[in-house]
Order: structure tokens, then C-alpha cells, then sequence
């Protein structure tokens, strides 16, 4: 397949190319494009064959639901059955932008987007290019992340072409996006609303919306035995090809212990990398150290994460370090992500 790449900013449409990747979309075709969290693989969220095709261009596991996306209200009550009024006082703070709610799926809605399930995971992204495309190319995109599946997520389109130039019909490149993790998925079809995957809408702020929720046990233990009902939640995701592994405990400890791993690792030839924090990245003695910002600074952490794993492949380090983060607000969001792409691989001092 022949990839088409275009290139774009959110200032500055191009409306003859969104019109052509919409066709593309009606037309069955699958197109990257940017969102506000991470860069998505879409395709038409109605139409079964191109939910299929989402998934073999990923190599993802057809059990692992698909969100879907929408541009407006009008286009919820189509897709679910019934509209929780918490999905109203969500959808009012915090839509468009970076929170994927789950419902009770209507007909319409095939099973090949769902993961076979009775649900739906639905988002409205606050990008005017993800928006725009939405418009284009009728009201429902389908769209996880756009990279290979367990890679790391794409913050920026080099990376989407790296994974799937020859897979997709078209990439739309428009640039570095805003936050840098996926959005927060919460379900809103049990007793209580459940917090299913953190992103950058915190527990705090869903709780100051619509009171009290859970939260699902499997986003810190990883164990689940469960069909997942959540992107993500099931499998090993956003891994580095180096092998890595977290450690916990206090600051100067956790430097001491990963210097003497590394000096290790060197003797024996392997390439080392550490993700670190500025008050901390100078004291490591890795091949390759990379700061993921001020460690105060969560937002600046999560949006740096996945390209700092994305480096280390490019670099080909063997073997990644990295500090943990605090298990609240944003940075619960952060160590998510970071358990993930270790497989669960933690050390506490």
C-alpha cells in the first residue's frame, strides 16, 4: 500500500486534504491523524471491515475495544443506548478534550469495534484537525493509538510513519501534540462510575464533577484475568524494545542502586539508558539519560514519556532505568503507563 502524507497545523486547515482523508474513511480506508493526547489510526467506527482493518494494520488483538470518536453531541445518542446524566455534567466540563466515557452500545455500533463487547468507548477531542477529519468523514472514527500494537504511543508523526507507512492510506502530520498520554477512560454503564484507564482528567477533577468513583484495581496490579473493557487494559502496552524496569524508593537510593546496575550492564557491552528528572539527571552514568522535566511538573513528565521511550529505540538501548512518579493526580497516569511499558517490572528499595 502506498501511504499518503500530508502535512498540517491546526491554524492552518487544509481543507481539500481533510476532504479527501474523510473519503477515505467513508470509502473504508484507514488514515492517522493528531489529537490533543496521542496520534490516532482511524477508521470508520460503523463499518465492521474497517474495524478489521484497524486491527491487522496494528497487529492488535481483536478483543481490545476501539474508541470512538466524535465531534458533537448530537452524535452520542446514536451510538449508546441511554446517556447517564453524569455523562452530561462530564461531557459539559471536560468535552471536547481528553476523556473517553463508556456506554451501552446501540445496534449500530458493530462488535468488531467494541471488542465483541455490549460497550462503547466514546471521545470528543478537543484537536481542530481530529475534529475537522470527524466532519469530513461522517461522524464516527474509530481510533486507537497509531503505532504498531505494545509500542509506544506517537507523540509526534515520525513515529506514525515509522510504524505504519505502507499499512494505512493516508498520515496526516500535524505536528507535536499537546498532552502526550491517551485520555482518561471512565465507565459509566455499572452501579458506580469506574476510572478504567488515568490520563491527564485526574480522580480529583472527575470527583469534583459528578462526586464519588471508583477506581479499576487492574490499572496499578496489571493482573487481570478479565476480557478487557478498556483500551489497553489487558496487554502489554507502550513497551520500549530495551528491557525496562522501574525503581522505587528514596531519591539518592534509587541513583546509588541504578548507577551500580549500570556499571553492570556496561561491562557485560549493553547500551543503558536512564529516564530521569532534572534535579536528578546529572548524578546518573548511562549511555543515554534523558530528563522527563521538573519532577513537580507532571504535565511536562507525561507529555515527554512516550517520546523518551520512543528515542531509546532509536538509539537501540538495551537496557532502561527509570525513577517512579508520585500515584496521584497526573502522575498516577504517568506510573500507569510506565508499569505498562515494563510489564509490570518494579524494584522498591
Amino acid at each position: 500500500m502506498n501511504t499518503k502524507i500530508l502535512k498540517m497545523d491546526e491554524e492552518n486547515i487544509d481543507a481539500d486534504a481533510i476532504r479527501e482523508a474523510g473519503n477515505i474513511l467513508r470509502n473504508g480506508g484507514l488514515v492517522a491523524f493528531p489529537t490533543e493526547t496521542v496520534y490516532g489510526l482511524g477508521g470508520d467506527a460503523l463499518n465492521a471491515e474497517s474495524s478489521g482493518k484497524i486491527y491487522a494494520a496494528k497487529g492488535r488483538p481483536s478483543d481490545n475495544p476501539l474508541i470512538v470518536h466524535i465531534a458533537g453531541m448530537e452524535e452520542l445518542s446514536k451510538i449508546v443506548r441511554k446517556i447517564p446524566e453524569e455523562a452530561y455534567l462530564l461531557a459539559e466540563h471536560f468535552w471536547p478534550g481528553p476523556l473517553t466515557m463508556i456506554f451501552e452500545k446501540s445496534d449500530c455500533v458493530p462488535l468488531e469495534t467494541t471488542g465483541g463487547l455490549e460497550t462503547v468507548a466514546v471521545r470528543m477531542p478537543s484537536n481542530k484537525i481530529a475534529r475537522a477529519l470527524i466532519h469530513a468523514s461522517g461522524g464516527y472514527i474509530a481510533a486507537p493509538s497509531a503505532n504498531l500494537s505494545g509500542r509506544p504511543s506517537p507523540t509526534v508523526a515520525k513515529y506514525v510513519i515509522e510504524d505504519l507507512d505502507g499499512r494505512v492510506d493516508m498520515i496526516i502530520d500535524g505536528g507535536e501534540v499537546n498532552i502526550g498520554l491517551e485520555s482518561t477512560i471512565i465507565d459509566l454503564t455499572g452501579d458506580k462510575p469506574m476510572i478504567l484507564r488515568p490520563g491527564y482528567i485526574t480522580e480529583e477533577m472527575l470527583e469534583e464533577t459528578i462526586g464519588s468513583v471508583e477506581i479499576d484495581q487492574t490499572i496499578i496490579e496489571g493482573n487481570s484475568k478479565q476480557a478487557p473493557k478498556a483500551p489497553g487494559m489487558k496487554y502489554r502496552h507502550y513497551a520500549p524494545k530495551g528491557n525496562l524496569t522501574i525503581i522505587e524508593g528514596e531519591a539518592d537510593r534509587v541513583v546509588d542502586y541504578i548507577n551500580e546496575q549500570l556499571r553492570i550492564y556496561r561491562k557485560n557491552g549493553s547500551k543503558t539508558g536512564v529516564i530521569a528528572t532534572d534535579e536528578t539527571a546529572t548524578k546518573y552514568q548511562a549511555d543515554s539519560v534523558k530528563s522527563a522535566g521538573k519532577r513537580k511538573d507532571e504535565d511536562q513528565i507525561a507529555h515527554q514519556l512516550f517520546r523518551i521511550l520512543r528515542e531509546f529505540d532509536d538509539e537501540s538501548v538495551e537496557i532502561i532505568y527509570a525513577e517512579s512518579f508520585e500515584g496521584r493526580g497526573v502522575g498516577q497516569a504517568i506510573m500507569n503507563r510506565l508499569l505498562k511499558a515494563a510489564g509490570h517490572q518494579v524494584i522498591k528499595l
